[in-house]
C-alpha cells in the first residue's frame, strides 16, 4: 500500500465524486479510477459503491478512512522533521574552541548569528588546547573547532583562516621592560616564560617558546589562560599571547607589542570534510559566509 494510494482514496472519500477528486489531485479521472481499483485489489474488496452521480464508502472504506488520514498525517510530520534537520533548523552543534576564539569575538559573533537563524538548534561549547581540538574533531567528539594552527591537518579535516592578530606580551606593571618603546624576543627571553595549557600546540606560541629553550630560561606552567595572566601580573614572568587577549583587564598587568612583527596568531575554523549533519553544515556555511563578507 503506497501513500499516494491513500491520498487518492481520501480525496475521493471526501469529495464523494471521482471527477472532483481528480481535479483536486491534478490528475485525469481514468488514472484516479485505476489507482483506486489497484488499492481495492490489494486490500481484497471494494472501498466505494459507485453510481452515476456519486460514490459512497463501503463499510471497509469507512474503516479505512480515519486510518488513512492518520497515516498521511504521520508521514507528513515525519517528512517535515527530516527536512528541517537537513536544512539545519534542528539538532545540535558541538563546538570546540581555543581562548582566542572568544577574546577575538569570532565565536560569539558566529554563534549569535546562527542562533537567530536557527533558534531550535542546541549549541554546546567546550574549551580545549589546539592539539586536543584537532583530535576531538577527528574522533567525532566535537563538530566544529576554532583553533590556531597546530601542526599537519588530517586529510578528513578542512581548515579556513578566519582571523589574524599580532603577538603581544604581558608583564607586571613594575617589570623592568614595562613601558619600553621597543622589546625584542631576545630581551623577553631573559625572564621566566609563563606557559598556559590552552596554548599547547599553538604553532605561533611554539616558535616563540623555542627562543626560551635556547636561552635556557625558566618555564612556569599555568593550568588556564587566566592563571597564566595572574602569574605574569605577579612578576617577573612573561606571558605571550595574541593581541585580542589585551581585552582582558588584569590588575597590575600591562600589555606591550613585540618589535618583531613576523610573529602573528592565526585562528582557523576546522570542520570535517564528510560532514552530513544539517545543523553543522548550516553553521559552517554561515560562519564562513559572514567571515568572507567581512560582517564580523
Amino acid at each position: 500500500m503506497e501513500l499516494r494510494h491513500l491520498r487518492y482514496f481520501v480525496a475521493v472519500a471526501e469529495c464523494g465524486h471521482f471527477g472532483q477528486a481528480a481535479k483536486l489531485l491534478n490528475i485525469v479521472q481514468p488514472a484516479l479510477s485505476m489507482q483506486i481499483r489497484a488499492l481495492e485489489e490489494e486490500l481484497g474488496g471494494q472501498l466505494f459503491t459507485r453510481t452515476s452521480r456519486k460514490v459512497e464508502l463501503t463499510e471497509a472504506g469507512r474503516l479505512l478512512l480515519p486510518q488513512a488520514k492518520r497515516t498521511l498525517e504521520q508521514a507528513g510530520h515525519s517528512k517535515n522533521i527530516v527536512q528541517r534537520a537537513l536544512r539545519g533548523e534542528t539538532g545540535c552543534v558541538r563546538i570546540g574552541f581555543a581562548g582566542n576564539a572568544v577574546l577575538s569575538g569570532k565565536l560569539m559573533e558566529h554563534a549569535r548569528a546562527f542562533r537567530l537563524r536557527a533558534p531550535e538548534v542546541e549549541i554546546r561549547l567546550q574549551e580545549l588546547a589546539p592539539k586536543a581540538l584537532m583530535e576531538a574533531l577527528a574522533l567525532g567528539q566535537i563538530d566544529i573547532a576554532y583553533s590556531p594552527p597546530a601542526g599537519a591537518l588530517p586529510a578528513a579535516i578542512d581548515a579556513t583562516k578566519i582571523g589574524e592578530w599580532p603577538m603581544m606580551f604581558g608583564i607586571a606593571e613594575d617589570h623592568p621592560l614595562a613601558g619600553a618603546k621597543s622589546v625584542t624576543l631576545a630581551m623577553l627571553a631573559k625572564f621566566p616564560l609563563v606557559v598556559f595549557a590552552a596554548g599547547v600546540g599553538d604553532e605561533a606560541l611554539s616558535q616563540m617558546h623555542q627562543r626560551w629553550d635556547k636561552e635556557g630560561a625558566e618555564l612556569r606552567y599555568a593550568s588556564s589562560t587566566l592563571g597564566a595572566l595572574a602569574i605574569a601580573a605577579s612578576g617577573p614572568g612573561v606571558v605571550l599571547l595574541p593581541d585580542s587577549f589585551t581585552r582582558v583587564a588584569i590588575p597590575h598587568l600591562v600589555y606591550q607589542p613585540i618589535s618583531d612583527k613576523s610573529f602573528v596568531a592565526e585562528l582557523l575554523l576546522l570542520s570535517r570534510r564528510d560532514e552530513t549533519q544539517g545543523a553543522v553544515l548550516a553553521y559552517t556555511r554561515l560562519a564562513l559566509q559572514n567571515n568572507h563578507n567581512g560582517a564580523l
